[in-house]
């Protein structure tokens, strides 16, 4: 039975510890390299949901192209 706690415990512990470091990690990433969105509506046809399907499309935003400046003609820009 003692050796069973100290087994959740060190779960627990190890759990924690992820946690802790996977969520920073992740909220820097969203914010600073890319994050991921959905886009519906007729508003950008042809390029995104073609024919006016009822699926919405799954685009990657690249945040880290425009604090560099590298955005080019035809490349597709989202205000979030």
């Amino acid at each position: 039975m003692a050796q069973t706690q100290g087994f959740g415990r060190k779960y627990i512990k190890a759990f924690l510890k992820g946690f802790f470091v996977a969520v920073p990690v992740t909220v820097t990433f969203l914010d600073r390299v890319a994050c991921i969105a959905r886009v519906e509506g007729a508003s950008m046809q042809p390029s995104l949901n073609p024919e006016e399907r009822q699926v919405s499309d799954v685009v990657l935003l690249n945040h880290w192209s425009i604090r560099n400046y590298e955005v080019q003609r035809g490349d597709i820009v989202s205000l979030v």
